[in-house]
């Protein structure tokens, strides 16, 4: 390669390019590689040549017999199948989006109702496959655009979305398994305050205002579950969090309480207000039928 020239355009480069490359070294030779892509073998060999000009190298090493990839050749081909496949994936959610449910949470989905929920949906709604999907947010993935619902639970701000409440789950302390508190059937909110209370700032349902003023306990601050459940685990601290994260996260070395005396976390889904998913109200409707209460109507 010229140490002169320009630098390559990636502008200039085209996924057809990429396809005629990967067809030639998958099937040996441009005769079958253009039978495979419905071209002419003229057009698989302009394709190879522009992909060599916009790139700079040379990319495959021709005989009258073989052809095979160069040594830049393989990094070539190695990336251009990821973007392929990649392009392939983004093509077939875009044309049929709606034959697919992604649901977000941060960090328990429906709790105990997880399995049959997606048991319930996958007999009732056998072409809607549905994708639970963990992110560590506030929404859950939804203001990221990375789903089409999303189960938030706790105090956070609802206005900027269609919700609906689908039901309650009441609190419980997490301990360490040797913790003495992991002997009793339950624990007071109020003995709490006597501990070091480690809250996930980013996620959590947890806060302070749980407490009087005058009678709040220590704080140590995560920002993921898995940290939450390792500062746990060692003793120094407890965890104060909703059901459905001691029916998702059983974990050796960590002991769930019931809490007596705290109100019980609010879960909602949630989604965009323009141009919901069409099974939205189906999904909502399944997750109140669980939590065995109709709640009230969506807020759309």
């Amino acid at each position: 390669m010229d140490r002169n020239a320009s630098p390559p355009d990636a502008a200039a480069l085209e996924l057809k390019q990429l396809r005629c490359l990967v067809a030639v070294v998958d099937l040996g030779s441009f005769t079958d590689a253009a039978l495979e892509l419905g071209v002419s073998q003229a057009a698989v060999s302009r394709n190879v040549l522009a992909l060599e000009r916009v790139l700079g190298v040379r990319v495959l090493h021709r005989t009258s017999r073989t052809v095979a990839p160069t040594t830049a050749g393989v990094q070539v081909l190695a990336r251009a199948r990821t973007l392929l496949a990649g392009v392939d994936e983004l093509v077939a959610e875009a044309s049929g989006g709606h034959a697919r449910l992604h649901i977000g949470h941060a960090w328990s989905a429906f709790g105990r109702h997880t399995t049959e929920f997606q048991r319930r949906w996958h007999e009732r709604h056998p072409s809607t496959e549905l994708r639970l999907i963990r992110h560590n947010t506030s929404t859950g993935g939804l203001a990221e655009g990375l789903c089409d619902l999303a189960v938030v639970r706790g105090d956070i701000d609802l206005r900027p979305w269609s919700h609906a409440l689908v039901g309650h789950e009441p609190r419980c302390v997490a301990l360490a398994s040797d913790d003495p508190w992991a002997a009793r059937r339950a624990v007071r909110l109020g003995e709490v305050a006597a501990r070091t209370l480690v809250v996930d700032r980013r996620t959590g349902t947890t806060t302070l205002d749980l407490w009087p003023a005058d009678a709040r306990p220590a704080v140590e601050h995560t920002s993921d579950i898995d940290d939450w459940l390792a500062a746990i685990a060692t003793g120094r601290c407890v965890g104060v969090t909703p059901q459905g994260t001691a029916a998702q996260y059983r974990r050796d070395g960590i002991t769930y309480r019931p809490l007596r005396d705290a109100a019980p976390v609010a879960v909602h889904l949630i989604w965009r207000r323009h141009d919901p998913h069409p099974a939205t109200h189906a999904a909502v409707a399944l997750a109140m039928e669980l939590y065995g209460g109709t709640g009230p109507l969506p807020n759309r």
